[in-house]
């Protein structure tokens, strides 16, 4: 059975179901849904690496250990200041610097920093891995998704925006978690570790530094809030970009036949302005939470060394305590900004999670009837009974259509662009599923048909014509690879020998060999 399709892709519903109204090039629009549900993405996220839980477990073990490495040097580091101090001042019996105990503590010092290095970097290794493997499986979800999709759904999405979700979003969601997964682990840990530290030297310069946090704190949350919806609109606005350019570079022929070139210049300069806005939005944002949080820890800075070099005047802390005590305030306030800093990537990989969730969420096309048996080879009579379907579903585009197509005939279905001939086709092909009614073939319902087991019985030709590398033989043995060389040379002959024989010299079986 042969069905005939104009050339035009599949429109969107919206064209098709309004009369007249379709067309090869629709209006691109951008998604206006948008999840806010930044918990319930990381869980899902979460969920997905559960299966690398050893390799995590791994990481963290790795982390807290550089952590403590990095958070005991300083006051090591504090010792080996008291010991010059001392010996330089004389105190505690000393006569001149212990230059055999300053070199241990040193020695200690750098044991400490180093591995505290390596640790780092075998923990960034395993993270690396942990990350692109989970990456691995969600593009193979992403991939064996798109497959089970109905072609509705395709049909629906700006192909520019579908592949953004499929290609950008995922790179961007696996380069934030590289990023900020290390990051806000070790600044967790390394802030935890710091404010041990300081309430272990002085309760009262750690109360100090202390008093800095919750003004940070509310600061970066409040920018953090409204990064979150910039890097959404980033995004978003990255795929309906990507899905214009697709749709003009795809139809520029089109575009010029039409004399549409100032409106698709217009279209993209108005979503390239929005892009943009959005994505200065989304950085500023971004870039102004860092010196708000090394401002806030200059502060706490001066205040620790005015209260420190009380203290140390009146001898109720060592310069060695002090020493440490500020380079312990600086560590405290760099893992704040980084940790500040990191949410914000992190929030663009959340927002293109989000983006990726919709996709693989979307309803799939319903499962295939079980195969009853060897399908017989058709004879092609194919009936719509009282058939009704609609894209939209308050906008019917057919209602209560019956006809019939006896095998051995040719059947021309006329009408305006739009009218829902292509849609015959696609419904005859189970593109799309019926409202009412039903069609058969030889007397069999298609939609208890196996998809491939109706198809295979089917040929759709378009008016453009494709051939793929290699020779006509090969070409007309596209369809069915386990045909007989014979069945190819008959299908050939027929379809050549009453329309082109006459204008061959050589005969047909000539041509049809070279």
């Amino acid at each position: 059975t042969a069905a005939t399709a104009e050339s035009e892709p599949l429109r969107p519903p919206a064209a098709e179901a309004r009369p007249g109204g379709g067309g090869r090039f629709h209006s691109v629009g951008v998604p206006t849904e948008r999840s806010k549900d930044f918990k319930g993405t990381t869980s899902r996220l979460v969920e997905r690496m559960r299966i690398e839980r050893s390799g995590v477990v791994t990481v963290l073990f790795l982390a807290v250990c550089s952590a403590a490495a990095v958070v005991v040097g300083p006051k090591v580091l504090g010792r080996a200041t008291d010991t010059v101090f001392d010996g330089i001042m004389g105190r505690n019996g000393a006569a001149g610097i212990d230059f055999g105990r300053l070199h241990r503590i040193l020695l200690l010092a750098i044991v400490l920093y180093v591995a505290s290095y390596a640790l780092s970097c075998l923990q960034a290794y395993l993270l690396a891995g942990i990350v692109q493997r989970t990456m691995n499986r969600r593009r193979n979800d992403v991939e064996a998704k798109l497959n089970r999709l109905p072609l509705g759904y395709v049909d629906r999405q700006p192909r520019g925006d579908l592949l953004s979700r499929v290609t950008n979003d995922i790179d961007n969601v696996a380069q934030s978690l590289q990023q900020t997964l290390s990051q806000l682990l070790t600044s967790a840990l390394t802030i935890t570790g710091v404010l041990v530290m300081m309430i272990w030297i002085s309760p009262v310069l750690a109360l100090v530094a202390i008093v800095t946090v919750p003004l940070s704190i509310f600061s970066m949350k409040t920018i953090a809030g409204r990064s979150k919806s910039r890097f959404m609109a980033q995004w978003k606005h990255t795929g309906a970009l990507n899905a214009q350019v697709e749709e003009v570079f795809t139809g520029h022929a089109i575009v010029r036949a039409f004399g549409r070139q100032e409106e698709a210049r217009a279209r993209f300069a108005a979503t390239n302005e929005r892009m943009y806005q959005a994505g200065f939005e989304a950085q500023f944002a971004s870039g102004s939470i860092q010196p708000m949080m090394m401002f806030l820890g200059n502060l706490g800075y001066v205040a620790i060394a005015v209260i420190g070099g009380i203290k140390v005047s009146n001898g109720s802390l060592g310069v060695g305590d002090v020493q440490a005590f500020i380079q312990y305030q600086r560590q405290f306030t760099m893992p704040l900004t980084q940790f500040a800093s990191m949410i914000n990537v992190l929030q663009s990989g959340i927002a293109s999670a989000e983006r990726g969730f919709e996709l693989l969420d979307a309803p799939e096309q319903s499962a295939d009837p079980s195969p009853s048996g060897p399908s017989a080879q058709a004879r092609g009579r194919v009936e719509f009974e009282q058939v009704s379907f609609r894209y939209v579903p308050d906008r019917p585009l057919i209602t209560d259509l019956s006809l019939v197509a006896e095998p051995g005939t040719t059947v021309a279905i006329v009408g305006p662009t739009g009218a829902g001939k292509t849609t015959l086709v696609n419904l005859l092909m189970r593109f799309y599923e019926l409202d009412e009614g039903r069609i058969t073939l030889d007397g069999h319902d298609i939609a208890q048909m196996p998809r491939a087991e109706l198809r295979n019985q089917l040929g759709m030709v378009l008016q453009d014509t494709w051939l793929f590398g290699g020779s006509i033989f090969d070409n007309v043995k596209y369809g069915n690879p386990s045909a007989a060389d014979e069945q190819v040379y008959a299908a050939a002959r027929a379809a050549y020998v009453d329309r082109f024989a006459h204008m061959l010299p050589h005969g047909y079986d000539t041509v049809i060999d070279d």
